[in-house]
């Protein structure tokens, strides 16, 4: 069965799906491999390193001649017309708000596995692709933020004075969150974090962070992430966070709800709130943002706030973000390609999560 890495078409998208040590591997399960010409060069991965690792480079039409084709974000509808009848896509499909991509898939007989869509379980956190992503990106929004910062994280003791710490609210404690408070506290930062599920205070304090608690309204969590907060929470975490807000240098949100728009965490007047000099970096941009004035890839000046719409931070780190997201798709086909071959046991659990499209029909 061969396997095809495609060339990312997203617009400033440096990714690649399969680096050449996994392609190497693949090719001893029994695969053969093929990756279009220049796939990995923004990862800083040469055609020359896929050769060396034993994949044929090609290049326009010729890159959809394989049973399997891998990419990192949806198809676009050029690549779909090209999909063959009986082949498997593999990419994140974000099928829930995507449906113009499942049908069309669905049309070309195609099966389509939506990496995105993996349970999260403990048996599949290899496989979590949006995981390993989510990790880079708490790191580098926290570096990101930091650099339209106009002072330092840590505590300075100089000749000429003291310096305090910077202060940095983190809102959400999934992934992302965790990473971004565990980055900030080892450049120095005082870091405080609130989330829909209390659970993750024991998290939070034990990367050195202060939670701040909604008291009396829980939401909690579901399949791995936070539920939809109600009316009722968002306004009592409104109250229990607004003083932190006043204080902070650096806001991070990154509360997203599978399949919707991002929530609304920070309102036009609990931005009228913030600091002179302070910064927002909303994760959630491309979902909506999680401010009201939060606008994608776009940095927008409020006069005493700053808010950038951060978009695809992954992709800033793109040889870690490949090499992380190539091994997850390696512990996939693992999965269910042990022996060269794809084969669909909807009988597991993992396969039946990601599994949307079989045989030209749609499952979800």
């Amino acid at each position: 069965m061969k396997i095809s890495i495609l060339k990312e078409l997203r617009s400033g998208e440096k990714r690649v799906s399969l680096t050449p040590n996994v392609a190497a591997q693949l090719i001893k399960m029994g695969f053969a491999v093929q990756v279009e010409s220049q796939a990995g060069e923004g990862a800083h991965f040469s055609d020359q390193a896929y050769e060396q690792a034993g994949a044929s480079v090609v290049s326009g039409a010729a890159a959809y001649q394989a049973d399997c084709l891998v990419q990192i974000n949806p198809p676009t509808a050029e690549q779909i017309a090209q999909v063959q009848k009986g082949s498997t896509w593999i990419s994140q499909l974000y099928h829930l708000s995507n449906a113009d991509t499942i049908a069309a898939l669905a049309s070309q007989g195609a099966n389509a596995v939506s990496l995105d869509a993996i349970p999260r379980i403990s048996r599949a956190q290899s496989m979590d692709v949006l995981s390993s992503q989510a990790n880079l990106a708490g790191y580098r929004a926290v570096i990101e933020g930091a650099g339209h910062l106009d002072r330092i994280f840590p505590l300075l003791m100089t000749a000429a004075g003291t310096v305090t710490p910077a202060k940095v609210l983190v809102f959400g404690v999934g992934v992302a969150g965790l990473q971004a408070i565990a980055t900030a506290k080892r450049l120095g930062a005082v870091v405080e974090a609130t989330d829909v599920r209390p659970e993750t205070k024991e998290q939070v304090e034990s990367l050195g962070g202060k939670f701040i608690e909604v008291k009396g309204v829980e939401v909690g969590s579901e399949g791995g992430y936070a539920k939809e907060a109600s009316e009722e929470y968002r306004k009592a975490q409104r109250e229990a966070v607004n003083k932190s807000l006043a204080q902070a240098d650096l806001v991070i949100t990154t509360a997203l709800v599978p399949g919707k728009k991002a929530p609304l965490l920070i309102d036009d007047e609990q931005l009228g709130l913030m600091k002179q000099g302070s910064v927002v970096l909303d994760m959630a941009a491309e979902q909506g943002g999680n401010t009201s004035k939060t606008q994608a890839n776009q940095v927008v000046d409020l006069g005493n706030a700053r808010i950038v719409g951060a978009v695809n931070l992954p992709s800033t780190l793109s040889t870690n973000a490949s090499e992380l997201f190539a091994r997850n798709i390696w512990e996939l086909l693992k999965l269910i390609g042990p022996k060269g071959e794809i084969e669909f046991n909807t009988d597991d659990e993992i396969v039946d999560g990601c599994l949307i499209v079989q045989n030209g029909t749609a499952r979800k």
